[in-house]
């Protein structure tokens, strides 16, 4: 859903939004968060990645702003950056991986503009899922696969997607 008011990226950055939306190309774009579903999964996935972020040489972050352009900045609803790499306060440099949850209003295709924004960022690993149906994407430039795990090597990470959904 757009808010319809156009800003500059200066005002964008200087404003603050609950919950924070993302910012396409002049344009204020809300994002659908807030139900018990989505919440209960986003921390259950936040939780996973920070018991195992020494021994994955990771750190995870909810809801954090990055600049996938110079005029786009997206806020995925986890993201994943490898341990050392200090983006900054707003990610300027690729997450390892990017995490969107849907809400009840939120489709698959409607996904497609934010996928290929990671991608073409240069995110390597962008998965979606979905706390309704208990189900899983892995999105590549190849297309959206449904999985009943999500991983990716350098480093070995898996996330089995049957804990998350009980």
């Amino acid at each position: 859903m757009q808010t319809g008011e156009l800003m500059s990226v200066r005002e964008y950055l200087s404003t603050s939004f609950r919950p924070d939306c993302d910012y396409v190309d002049g344009e204020v774009v809300e994002r659908n968060v807030g139900e018990r579903d989505h919440s209960r999964l986003q921390a259950a996935i936040i939780a996973y990645f920070y018991a195992r972020r020494k021994e994955w040489g990771i750190e995870v972050f909810p809801e954090q702003r990055v600049q996938v352009s110079a005029t786009r900045f997206r806020v995925p609803d986890v993201c994943v950056i490898l341990a050392g790499s200090a983006p900054g306060q707003i990610f300027t440099t690729p997450p390892f991986i990017c995490i969107e949850i849907l809400s009840r209003e939120d489709r698959i295709n409607g996904m497609q503009e934010r996928i290929k924004d990671y991608l073409a960022f240069g995110v390597p690993h962008v998965w979606i899922l979905n706390p309704q149906t208990r189900s899983a994407w892995r999105c590549t430039a190849e297309g959206m696969f449904e999985t009943q795990e999500l991983r990716t090597e350098n480093p070995e990470i898996v996330l089995p997607l049957a804990p998350l959904f009980e």
